[in-house]
């Protein structure tokens, strides 16, 4: 993939120097960032693939739900397990040179689905291919670490949350490209759907090669990394991540599913309201984000997943008493819900890592700079662990379909963890800390309420 020496490497890179930002930094930065955005996109929408695929798949496929749903599941844990190698990939081949090679890769899961969507193909063949398009799932990774990296502390929220909303409104894409297939030419050619991602890949792979640089400032933390493993917050994030954005990305998979399941919706009728509550979600993270700013991270998390628990109360009476209507309320409601709690609880780390800074007695640029790296090194982790969820919950679905025929037991054991992720918010962000830092009188400390 070639080295700092060739290509388009950029040697020298000080976002925090307001003169260097204005004259070139923030023009090299904003043209990364656009196509990073196009070609994570693409990525969620592959990795989402099998999502739309199902929705094809007649009973001529001889599949049951209970395997569509096992299906999906595979291709989820797939793109939440390669998220963490992705993390590290950025620094040690190229933020430019990895945004190629991970489009180009995307080819191969697309071109076998291409190859095998048809009757009479093995259940272990379609399990093999979905799991192809977990490829598509760590482009967030890379990409977040990427541009990350481009832009100065003031602005990384802006970008990051761009680039994020950016990748997720992937998910409803795909599922709109499946409706338009659906609807004009059928249920019974899923490959239209496929032949149209192929070329949109090559172009985002040839724009990353043209337009997008590599920073050769840009290394690998190993000694953050090994200390972010080792600190509990990295790991009571990741479980309030699994309930944000696991149920985002877990419900994305199964909604159409869960339609024509429990519902008896037809692929069309199922397509035609799929893609509306990952649209609504993805537009509404950055949101999260800002209300975190104004607020605090954790009373926003807190309040999230209280409306979550809610809403998926809905959604169990919904099933209890069959109605569709009440069904889709309460479900878009979770989605959107999902949506805040995402741009919260990733707006939580920083804040939390530049807390405990201050608490161990560091002051001013060096609290930042100890924020700043085990923030860094812990995103990685905390998105691939927090993406395991999306498994969880398509495990839980297909579960609760095979025993009972409907979703309504899963939905019972999410309100439960929703319950769960409230309790750990408040008691380690927002109860009032037993004892306060004396050690840097004179420096105004942050508390974990103020995350």
């Amino acid at each position: 993939m070639g080295g700092p020496t060739g290509g388009r490497w950029i040697q020298e890179w000080d976002p925090e120097n307001e003169t260097f930002w204005k004259e070139k930094g923030e023009r090299i930065a904003n043209r990364n960032l656009l196509f990073s955005v196009i070609s994570e996109h693409i990525g969620f929408s592959i990795w989402t693939l099998w999502s739309v695929m199902v929705l094809f798949m007649g009973p001529e496929y001889g599949i049951d739900p209970a395997g569509k749903f096992f299906l999906i599941a595979v291709a989820t844990l797939v793109g939440a397990l390669i998220r963490i190698p992705y993390t590290f990939a950025v620094a040690r081949f190229g933020g430019r040179n990895w945004t190629i090679f991970s489009a180009v890769l995307l080819l191969l899961p697309t071109g076998a689905a291409y190859a095998v969507m048809e009757p009479g193909t093995s259940y272990t063949t379609f399990l093999l291919v979905a799991a192809l398009t977990g490829v598509g799932g760590g482009n967030f990774a890379s990409s977040m670490t990427n541009i990350n990296a481009f832009f100065p502390l003031h602005r990384k929220g802006w970008a990051l949350g761009l680039n994020a909303g950016g990748g997720n409104i992937g998910v409803p894409v795909v599922q709109l490209v499946g409706l338009a297939v659906i609807g004009t030419a059928g249920a019974a050619h899923p490959r239209i759907v496929l032949g149209i991602y192929v070329p949109l890949i090559v172009v985002a792979a040839v724009c990353a090669a043209l337009f997008m640089d590599n920073l050769a400032p840009v290394k690998n933390d190993t000694g953050a990394a090994k200390e972010a493993v080792r600190e509990g917050h990295t790991w009571i994030m990741a479980f309030l991540y699994i309930g944000t954005f696991g149920s985002f990305i877990g419900y994305s998979f199964a909604f159409g599913l869960v339609l024509q399941t429990q519902f008896g919706r037809t692929p069309l009728q199922a397509a035609s309201l799929t893609f509306i509550g990952p649209l609504l979600g993805s537009l509404i993270r950055p949101v999260g984000g800002s209300l975190a700013d104004r607020y605090g991270g954790a009373r926003i998390t807190l309040g999230t997943f209280a409306a979550m628990a809610a809403a998926t109360g809905v959604v169990v009476y919904a099933s209890l008493i069959e109605s569709l209507t009440v069904f889709l309320v309460g479900f878009i409601a979770l989605f959107v819900l999902s949506g805040l709690g995402n741009g919260s609880t990733y707006k939580m780390i920083p804040a939390i890592f530049k807390a405990k800074a201050y608490a161990s007695g560091l002051i001013g640029e060096e609290a930042d700079a100890y924020g700043r790296r085990l923030s860094g090194a812990s995103m990685g982790l905390i998105g691939a662990i927090g993406a395991v969820g999306g498994l969880g919950i398509n495990l839980a679905f297909r579960q609760s379909f095979q025993t009972g025929g409907t979703g309504t037991a899963a939905f019972v054991a999410f309100l439960l963890f929703y319950g769960a992720c409230m309790a750990v918010t408040w008691a380690v962000y927002l109860r009032k800390p037993l004892a306060r830092p004396t050690e840097v009188p004179a420096q105004r400390q942050l508390s974990y309420s103020e995350v």
